[in-house]
């Protein structure tokens, strides 16, 4: 008798302790990222600067790193994109729409998004790679965020489809590893003479 009523306490104390331990997960989905993300936190906490999506390369606003933005997309068949999405795109009723970038420091940049769609960056008519991304479900602070490899003073078409909503906040920032160093100066030794 003294084991079951042992077990049975040990099982809700297992179960309180677990119970202690996920909340900041269970609370807060956007905590489940891999990736530190806490500039796309902080800029996706505060308010963004309105832009209209370009049906086209030619009306495609500029957007800049390190700024929030609320992008009004358009009807995904309005768009015509500088190349194909990369990814098969929803047919009817999606939102779609387009924005050049260009970033000062060649690196790795992250383009994090509030809500599940494609995105693409072209570079000469030819997609950039993706390096790595991550999503959370329930999170849209910022929701997804997608890696690539850009190239300093390059006008980039970020390319937005098959998004459900006809909104998108987005952010663009350097990765953390890319960032660059401040150079230390180096002192050396002279001989006196």
């Amino acid at each position: 008798m003294r084991l079951i009523y042992d077990s049975v306490a040990a099982l809700l104390i297992a179960s309180a302790l677990a119970s202690i331990a996920v909340p900041a997960h269970a609370a807060d989905p956007c905590a489940a990222f891999k990736w530190d993300l806490s500039r796309e936190r902080a800029l996706f906490a505060g308010p963004a600067v309105p832009l209209t999506a370009g049906k086209d390369r030619a009306s495609a606003p500029v957007v800049a790193p390190n700024r929030l933005y609320q992008l009004q997309l358009t009807a995904q068949d309005h768009v015509a994109f500088v190349t194909p999405p990369a990814k098969k795109m929803l047919a009817e009723g999606a939102y779609a729409g387009i924005a050049m970038l260009k970033v000062p420091v060649s690196g790795g940049y992250r383009v994090a998004v509030d809500n599940p769609f494609w995105i693409d960056v072209v570079l000469n008519g030819a997609l950039v790679t993706a390096k790595n991304f991550q999503s959370q479900e329930g999170c849209s602070a910022p929701h997804k965020i997608v890696e690539f490899e850009l190239a300093a003073a390059q006008p980039f078409v970020l390319q937005f489809s098959g998004a459900a909503r006809g909104s998108v906040r987005l952010s663009v920032t350097q990765s953390p590893m890319q960032q660059p160093r401040l150079r230390q100066p180096v002192f050396r030794r002279t001989r006196q003479s």
